[in-house]
């Protein structure tokens, strides 16, 4: 494996993130999810196992890894943008582009701005609404901003983000909805992500994520139309034991026929959960 360090030209100024490289031949971008516990990282396991076939490209979004965290405004459109400063640092073409969870609709967004970039998509897990607005709807978006700003401040900002990114709360978080088998959360897992959510400025891009300040649309039918003429094939990979409500969300997706879907086994985060058999559907095709 190779870590490139890349600068990103973005409109706010040039941002730096880590990019992993496995693998050899035609060129896959793999994008990790959107999360408190989001990291490059998780992607590796899927990227060795595609690595017989394709060079993986792995970013780190900013705001959001392992390392010390980018600070720039995080919002959709912000995110759009670290897309296109990436697509202009490595052009591609790519043979594939994978997406995990929130990262999904950003990159079919991409695809559709860059006609060309991408030969076929792979969406695992797609969502597009942060916890909050799929836990309690999407008509609380002002308390959810105000949540955001409580979490951003210097002091209280960070008790309240300790106080709900402990390691009861993260273990929690984790067997209920990220890994379907509760006994996948080892000691050993858990203090990975715990690391994680340590990192300096962990505190900004958990609290935009989980108040849906990161959702690229803001109604299923917008999410929808993202999608249709003018794309390259794109595949959704259900997990089996995805959460009701955001199962609900890519079946609806599925039940366009805009897409071809597979189901896998896991939950929100089968990439990491169950890399073989992700890696398997993607080969397939």
């Amino acid at each position: 494996m190779e870590t490139r360090r890349l600068t990103l030209a973005l409109p706010t100024g040039p941002v730096g993130i880590g990019c992993d490289i496995v693998g050899s031949g035609p060129d896959a971008l793999l994008l990790p999810a959107l999360s408190s516990i989001a990291t490059r990282e998780e992607m590796r396991p899927l990227a060795e196992r595609l690595a017989s076939r394709f060079r993986c490209l792995i970013p780190d979004w900013p705001g959001f890894g392992a390392e010390k965290r980018a600070r720039l405004p995080l919002s959709p459109a912000s995110l759009h943008g670290v897309l296109d400063a990436l697509l202009a640092a490595l052009p591609g073409p790519y043979a594939v582009g994978i997406a995990a969870g929130h990262a999904a609709p950003y990159l079919v967004a991409a695809a559709r701005r860059q006609p060309g970039a991408f030969a076929r998509l792979v969406l695992v897990a797609p969502t597009w609404q942060g916890p909050l607005p799929t836990a309690m709807g999407p008509q609380r978006r002002p308390l959810y901003a105000r949540l955001r700003r409580a979490v951003e401040m210097p002091g209280l900002g960070h008790l309240l983000y300790r106080v709900n990114l402990s390691t009861p709360v993260v273990a929690r978080m984790m067997r209920a909805h990220v890994y379907a088998d509760p006994a996948r959360v080892t000691p050993t897992v858990l203090a990975a992500k715990r690391r994680v959510t340590h990192q300096p400025g962990a505190r900004f891009g958990t609290a935009a994520f989980v108040t849906g300040g990161l959702d690229p649309v803001e109604t299923r039918d917008a999410f929808l139309a993202l999608f249709g003429p003018g794309l390259p094939p794109v595949r959704v990979l259900r997990p089996a034991r995805a959460p009701r409500r955001s199962g609900a969300e890519m079946d609806a997706l599925i039940g366009t026929g805009l897409v071809t879907a597979q189901e896998i086994p896991g939950a929100l985060a089968p990439h990491e959960e169950h890399p073989e058999a992700v890696a398997a559907a993607i080969l397939a095709e």
